[in-house]
């Protein structure tokens, strides 16, 4: 009964089963749950009884437990800083010293390179104004880690707060060697202002713009610029602009320099210098870094300029917006025109002539037309600002020079004895006209040819011009230097001129029956005709008239690329009767004339009992089949079918 009983006692109870599973009408969150368990406080541990201590005895045991606390601590984790500095600190509120500089030395052994135990330990020697103890410390503590500005700071404000200014300046002096940052400089700087050292400042900034050659700082000269004029030194300010402009140049230029020494001249009244300033600058600095720039040079023209100076401003803008433009692409030749017609409506004539020469130095880096063709008139604007600056000599030599460069240009020798003709020197506008039409190789030759003959038309030199159409008429046959001759003739006043004119046209018509360019031959009688219809007499005319050619239609034999037939194609050809070679044809087309005549005639006295008459489709399939005869005849390879379809002919 005992063994069950126990047997009873461990077993685990059952757990009650729940019978109701609705949810409960009040809801709570485990979020109420904490935040009633913070309101009523139920984790929180009443504070520790404090304890009294009444005698030696009792202090003296608890300091002993206390000391034999931290030494624990400190033995489990000697690199624990924190639990070095709290006992240090416990012992120095009991106003153990030598103990709590025991701890710090302890744990400098361990870690001589922590700041926070440097620091602590200096402010417990501080504290107990032993100057001598934190002056050592301090000097251990820069000597082990020099680049803790932290450190500095503090010593050289322990000696200015002790008076001790000489050893002051002798730590800043020691903390410059190594060189620290900006602000360090500045701390040195307003140490000695504080004590009205103005000369040792201005030594001290001198040694810090020269080490800032090393690591470009442009505040640093501004700032020095200021201090100069802070203290009157005008002279000074105005030549320690003048040297970081020199300095920086145009590799580190910077828009804040040229604001900053404007607005100092502005201020001593220097506005002619504040100009300079500002132009000099906008020259220099690109577009996207002068905005600045840009903003305090118009706000000071319209301040202290006039009209002409605003509009200064403008023209700045934009000749700065196009210099951005042909430094990022030299062979923009567009940019070029729109930068040197701005140029020339305001700036000096030097300006222009560099520009000019910066422009014609690009040349194309390609063979292609439409980048010369820009270019080439880079030269010839070039040479016409010349002109109207009257710089004929140096016009000259510009046309000179590129001419050397490129003889095949006509456009450039037309222009260049333009100018000897503006200038009344006809004989040298004729000199270069003959070098231009000798040269090997030509771009436009038939342009040069006329403005040569141009040339000589208006100085009424007609025999020079009669030679000239000579002298081109031996190089080219074409239709319309006969034409043009033609015209010529026929403009000079004088009673031969009629003559004269029907006796190019002769004179052309035979030079081109060797032409393979029919067109171009009926081009010439065509105008030979039209002169004969005004001028001529009406012999002259049907004269012309029968010179005119034939126009017939034509077929012939197409082959592929691969060398297969690829079928017929017609044509029309011109038949002129004076060719000997067209006289067959000639025949053969006056004899089927003939005998379409005839069969009208036919049919007209036929009667209509005797032989139906012949419907329009029947007529012109009879001339479908001589048109198809003729095509056959006309061919080259049908030599015999020739002779067959000219004997059916003549026997009709």
């Amino acid at each position: 009964k005992m063994a069950s009983t126990a047997a009873g006692k461990q077993r685990i109870p059952k757990v009650a089963k729940v019978k109701n599973k609705a949810p409960a009408e009040v809801q709570i969150t485990a979020e109420q749950l904490l935040r009633e368990a913070k309101e009523r406080e139920l984790e929180l541990l009443p504070p520790p009884p404090k304890q009294k201590i009444t005698d030696e005895e009792e202090l003296n045991d608890y300091k002993l437990k206390k000391r034999k606390g931290f030494e624990d601590n400190i033995r489990k984790n000697r690199t624990v800083i924190s639990n070095w500095i709290k006992y240090a600190q416990w012992e120095e509120s009991l106003k153990e010293i030598q103990r709590a500089r025991s701890i710090y030395e302890r744990a400098l052994d361990v870690d001589h390179r922590n700041i926070t135990l440097w620091l602590k330990y200096a402010e417990m020697e501080m504290k107990s104004r032993q100057v001598n103890h934190a002056r050592n410390i301090w000097d251990r503590a820069i000597t082990i880690l020099p680049r803790v500005n932290q450190f500095w700071y503090k010593y050289t404000y322990m000696e200015e707060m002790l008076g001790n200014v000489a050893g002051c300046r002798q730590v800043f002096e020691r903390w410059m060697e190594w060189e620290p940052d900006e602000q360090a400089w500045h701390s040195y700087i307003n140490f000695e202002l504080r004590y009205k050292e103005v000369d040792k400042a201005r030594t001290i900034y001198e040694k810090y713009i020269l080490l800032s050659l090393t690591f470009i700082n442009l505040k640093n000269w501004i700032k020095y610029a200021r201090f100069e004029e802070k203290h009157g030194y005008v002279a000074h300010s105005r030549k320690v602009y003048e040297r970081a402009v020199e300095f920086f140049g145009e590799e580190y230029v910077d828009e804040n320099l040229y604001v900053a020494f404007a607005r100092f001249e502005e201020t001593q009244k220097e506005f002619e210098r504040v100009r300079v300033i500002y132009k000099y600058a906008l020259d220099r600095i690109p577009k996207h870094q002068a905005q600045e720039l840009f903003k305090n040079y118009t706000v000071f023209e319209k301040k202290f300029g006039d009209r002409r100076g605003i509009e200064d401003v403008i023209v700045s803008k934009r000749r700065f917006q196009y210099e951005e433009e042909v430094k990022a692409n030299p062979h923009n030749y567009d940019a070029w025109f729109d930068y040197l017609r701005l140029l020339e409506s305001d700036a000096e004539p030097d300006t222009v002539r560099e520009v000019y020469e910066r422009a014609i130095a690009n040349i194309p880096p390609i063979q292609e037309k439409r980048h010369w063709r820009r270019y080439i008139y880079l030269w010839i604007n070039y040479a016409l600002y010349e002109e109207l600056e009257v710089k004929f000599d140096r016009c000259r030599k510009l046309y000179e020079k590129y001419l050397e460069f490129s003889p095949e240009n006509c456009t450039t020798w037309i222009k260049f004895a333009e100018l000897e003709t503006i200038l009344g020197d006809m004989d040298r506008a004729r000199a270069i006209f003959e070098l231009a039409i000798g040269q090997p190789r030509l771009d436009m030759p038939e342009v040069l040819w006329k403005s040569y003959i141009d040339f000589e038309i208006e100085q009424e030199e007609f025999e020079n011009t009669r030679n000239l159409y000579k002298r081109l008429l031996q190089r080219t046959q074409h239709v319309k230097v006969w034409i043009s001759y033609a015209k010529f003739e026929l403009s000079v006043d004088g009673p031969e001129r009629l003559q004269k004119c029907r006796q190019i046209f002769e004179e052309a018509n035979k030079g081109m029956r060797s032409c393979e360019e029919k067109e171009e031959r009926l081009m010439l009688l065509e105008s030979w005709r039209d002169f004969e219809r005004e001028f001529g007499s009406d012999a002259a005319r049907e004269r012309v008239r029968k010179l005119l050619p034939e126009k017939v239609k034509k077929r012939r034999k197409l082959t592929a690329e691969d060398g297969s037939d690829a079928g017929w194609e017609e044509y029309y050809d011109y038949i002129f009767p004076e060719d000997s070679a067209n006289q067959p044809n000639l025949k053969l087309l006056a004899m089927a004339k003939m005998w379409k005549r005839q069969q009208a005639e036919h049919d007209d006295d036929g009667s209509s009992d005797k032989a139906p008459e012949k419907s329009p489709e029947a007529e012109d399939c009879t001339c479908c089949s001589f048109s198809k005869e003729y095509v056959l005849f006309m061919q080259p390879e049908n030599d015999e079918l020739k002779s067959e379809i000219l004997r059916k002919f003549e026997m009709n």
